[in-house]
């Protein structure tokens, strides 16, 4: 996990971008690995942990019609809630995630399943999802850690509409 906090931050730096994380099934593990950097300060604004849906709407402005529409583990969430958490902090950046760490999952959204949400300031948010697998809850958390990491290295350069 560091070796991609560790760039993201100096990155980060160079570009003169500051990020905001929304976060789900994670609980706070992406905030916590960019803030684990230090330095990290110069880059970070804010993280928002929305565990439940009420939390979604309250804290990113996520509409209950899009929950109800498609569920929390949606990429129309997702999207919502990276938007919301741009829009709710002095972040240029914002990455979300939103999925079923497990044990359990149904037909319909497995155990493993992540929705990613990437929003830039100039920027159309982008979205996609991602089938872990069942691989365990500890294991399903820290690979979507490092997925989200990983998208927000990769957005430091310009932004794409």
């Amino acid at each position: 996990m560091t070796e991609t906090a560790e760039p993201l931050v100096s990155g980060a730096r160079a570009a003169g971008l500051v990020i905001a994380t929304a976060e789900s099934c994670t609980g706070g593990m992406i905030s916590a690995a960019i803030t684990d950097i230090p330095g990290s300060s110069a880059v970070f604004d804010r993280g928002f942990v929305t565990y439940s849906n009420a939390a979604k709407q309250a804290m990113l402005g996520v509409r209950g019609e899009t929950l109800d529409a498609h569920g929390a583990v949606s990429e129309e969430v997702a999207a919502e809630m990276a938007s919301g958490a741009l829009a709710r902090s002095e972040a240029d950046l914002a990455v979300a995630v939103t999925g079923i760490a497990g044990p359990g999952g149904s037909e319909f959204k497995p155990e493993g399943r992540v929705c990613f949400g990437l929003a830039r300031r100039g920027a159309e948010t982008r979205t996609e999802t991602v089938e872990f697998g069942a691989l365990g809850r500890d294991r399903v958390r820290a690979a979507t850690r490092d997925h989200a990491l990983a998208l927000l290295l990769g957005a430091l350069g310009a932004p794409r509409t």
